[in-house]
This record gives structure tokens, C-alpha cells and sequence, in this order.
């Protein structure tokens, strides 16, 4: 029996994808082992978000190959879409773009057969929407990839040249895939894509979706990836306040905290009214913990600017930060652009706005003691339960007991060393 392995790179959709390769081999027979044990094929899921990611591709290529010369050597991803013409991929078997990954299961049992190296590289301008409808997941929360593709064109991203325009799956094959993953024990499903919020099948937009997935008996919990301020709706908020089973955080990159480098970046909106959206939103869901995304480092973003970002950041009270120092890439606009940052300088932005991002944590969980939240236990070990609450807060429980993908009443008690802890409230305790 033919063994296989995947190393996945990046984002959560490429955790979804990498999901479904797996599942895929597995109905063709083939059984799955750790990427460091030996195995007949090696499958690397590759990103290009950044240089750092690019350069974590090619070196798991490079070593996996390396380790491993007979095996059949795999490599797909947006790694393979912006890098392939470098010609980058000599003695790789199986090369697959973005295009091209609903056809690796296939590919692979071809290459099983018949060593003979295949390239699968097409334009992504009118590539549809692959449906990669899963069974189960490996982890307690399951993604759910709804979207792909980007039509931002942030000055910053390489990635709407490597997933290709927005699309999205029909709200019924979605649907389909979410019972499923339901029915098999999953209580709290995670949405998915590139850009999550604009989702649109050419009918349904994404509160659509969120109210039909309401329908889903077994739900407890939905919650969102990542959405753009721009995309949290008036009919969105007011879903949330209706219905607790959608979860009380949102992830909202803001990117940078002055106008000018938002311009820069080309991104759709102003500090002035990121921070008006803010209030909107907290107004009617004041307890919500909302994070964010930070670029530093930016062209042209000088120490005032840099400054003038912190103290914004500081102003907006996200629950936390992540903090990202900017990464020129081959092929947008911003690699063009002149008054680059110094590494060291980066380095140094990056570190200030982490110890801001620890203070505004504390902060939130803080305000969050003493009260009751439902928890989704995912790990028991060492008699301690730990699960995440609605808010995305991670907490332990002391236990005996194994309560694995259950969702448990929790009175949150104290902090250690910035864990949270709590006290799971038993019935008839």
C-alpha cells in the first residue's frame, strides 16, 4: 500500500485544501504518514504571501527532494502560479498551479503508476470556483472554504495574481459540505477564503449564507476567518446580536493606521472611518473582540508616521495584534516603490507594536473575568481541558473529566502569567 505526506505552508485555506488532498487519497487507497517519516509521495501546499513564505517553499522543496530522491515529489500552491516561469521547479514530478488542484488526487495515482513528470499550469482570469467537498476535519473546529481569488489588488499582495479573481462556491454545495462536516462531530465551523466578505455565488451574499448555515441542527458555532471593515454590514451585526451561535470576535485588518500609508497601500478606507465602523459595531455588540492585521515598515513610512500608527492602534482598542513587517514581493506595486524601511528599523517597529498587542490583550481579557462563557474544548491533557470561548480567548479548566469537542459553561476566574483560567459550571454542582 502506496504512503503519502503533506506539508502545508500558509493560510487556512490552504489548510482546507491540504484537508481535502488528504481526504481524497485516502477514498484511492493510499494511507497517510508524517512528512518526516519516509513515504512514497510528498505533497507540499506552498504560499507566496510574503518573501519569507516563498522562501519557506523552496526550501521544504529543496529538503524534502534532498532527503528523498525516489520518492514522487509533489508541489502546489501559489508558489508554483507567481514562481513557475523562474524555472525554480527542475526534478519536482508533479507541478500544480492554482488552476489545477481539484486534478492532483488524480495526478498522483497517475504518477503512482507511471513516473512521468507533469505540469499543470493554466491563466487563473477565468477560473471557476473548484468545489472541495470534505467529510470530515482533522482538528475539533473545521474550516469551511467558501471563496477564492481577490480583486483588491492591494499594493502590498501578490496573492490576486496567485488565486486569481473572486469567486465563489454555491450556497448549496456549501451547505452540503457544512452538514456533513456537522454530522461527523464538528460543532464549530470556521469560514473560509481569501476574501471571506465578499462572498457572492451570483445570488446569495454572505449573510445569506451565515442565515442558512443558522438552519444546520448540531451548529453551535459559526464564526468568521477574516472580513474587511468595509464588509461588516448593518444586516450582519444585527445577525449577531439575534443569534449567539455566531461567535463574538471578528478579525478585521486595518493594515496601517495613517491615511497615508493606507493610501499607499490602496486600501479602501480612512483611519477616521475604520474607527467610526468600530464604534457602530461595539455600540451594538459591546463586549465583541475584534483584532487586526499590521504591515510595518511600509515604504515611506517614516518614524512620525510610525508613531502616528501605534497611537492610532492604541486609540482603536483591537483585543490583539498581528504584526507583520512589510515584505517587498516580486511583481506589485509596492516593490516599485521608493524610501524603503531599514530591516533593523522593522524589526524594532515590529517589536513595539507586539508589547502594544500583549497590553491591549491583557487588557481585554481583563474585562472578561468573571463571567460566564461557552467554551469549545478541543485538548485535554494533564487533567487541564482548553478550549476557545466566542470571543476567540483561549482558556484552560482543570478537570477529570474529558470533555473533547464539547461546549461547556465556563466562569472565567483569573489570569496566569496571561492564561485564561475558569471553573467549568457542571449541572446539579
Amino acid at each position: 500500500m502506496s504512503t503519502f505526506a503533506v506539508v502545508t505552508l500558509g493560510c487556512k485555506v490552504n489548510s482546507y485544501e491540504s484537508e481535502w488532498y488528504c481526504e481524497q487519497l485516502k477514498e484511492r487507497g493510499l494511507t497517510e504518514v508524517s512528512y518526516k517519516e519516509e513515504a512514497d509521495v510528498y505533497i507540499i501546499n506552498t504560499c507566496a504571501v510574503t518573501n519569507v513564505a516563498s522562501s519557506k517553499s523552496r526550501q521544504k522543496i529543496n529538503v524534502l527532494r534532498k532527503n528523498h530522491p525516489q520518492a514522487i515529489l509533489c508541489v502546489v500552491g501559489c508558489y508554483i502560479q507567481t514562481s513557475l516561469k523562474e524555472q525554480v521547479f527542475e526534478g519536482i514530478d508533479l507541478v500544480i498551479a492554482t488552476a489545477g488542484k481539484k486534478q492532483l488526487p488524480d495526478l498522483v495515482m497517475k504518477e503512482l503508476e507511471k513516473r512521468d513528470r507533469i505540469v499543470v499550469y493554466e491563466d487563473t482570469r477565468e477560473y471557476m470556483m473548484d468545489e472541495m467537498p470534505l467529510q470530515n476535519y482533522h482538528q475539533t473546529r473545521a474550516f469551511l472554504k467558501v471563496q477564492d481569488g481577490c480583486n483588491q489588488f492591494c499594493s502590498y499582495c501578490i496573492i490576486p495574481f496567485a488565486r486569481g479573481k473572486e469567486r465563489s462556491l454555491p450556497l448549496e454545495d456549501v451547505m452540503e459540505t457544512a452538514k456533513r462536516l456537522v454530522q461527523s462531530g464538528h460543532k464549530e465551523l470556521v469560514l473560509t477564503g481569501i476574501h471571506t466578505g465578499r462572498y457572492f455565488d451570483g445570488e446569495h451574499h454572505l449573510i445569506d449564507l451565515m442565515r442558512a448555515l443558522m438552519t444546520i441542527e448540531g451548529l453551535k458555532r459559526l464564526r468568521i476567518s477574516s472580513i474587511e471593515i468595509t464588509e461588516v454590514t448593518d444586516e450582519m451585526i444585527q445577525l449577531m446580536k439575534e443569534e449567539p451561535r455566531i461567535a463574538r470576535h471578528l478579525h478585521v485588518p486595518i493594515q496601517s493606521a495613517t491615511n497615508e500609508i493606507l493610501k499607499k497601500m490602496n486600501r479602501p478606507y480612512t483611519v477616521e472611518q475604520f474607527h467610526q465602523r468600530l464604534q457602530e459595531i461595539r455600540n451594538e455588540l459591546p463586549q465583541i473582540s475584534i483584532s487586526t492585521d499590521v504591515i510595518v515598515g511600509f515604504p515611506g513610512e517614516t518614524d512620525e508616521l510610525f508613531e502616528m500608527t501605534a497611537r492610532n492602534l492604541a486609540m482603536l482598542e483591537f483585543s490583539f495584534l498581528h504584526v507583520f513587517p512589510f515584505s517587498s514581493k516580486k511583481g506589485t506595486v509596492a516593490d516599485q516603490m521608493n524610501d524603503k524601511v531599514a530591516s533593523q528599523t522593522k524589526k524594532k517597529r515590529v517589536k513595539c507594536l507586539t508589547e502594544l498587542s500583549s497590553r491591549l490583550y491583557n487588557k481585554y481579557k481583563q474585562s472578561m473575568l468573571h463571567q460566564v462563557k461557552e467554551v469549545y474544548v478541543e485538548i485535554f491533557k494533564n487533567g487541564v481541558l482548553e478550549g476557545h470561548t466566542s470571543e476567540y480567548l483561549p482558556c484552560c479548566i482543570k478537570s477529570e473529566k474529558d470533555a473533547r469537542n464539547e461546549m461547556i459553561p465556563v466562569s472565567l476566574t483569573h489570569l496566569d502569567d496571561g492564561q485564561l483560567w475558569g471553573i467549568w459550571l457542571k449541572k446539579g454542582e
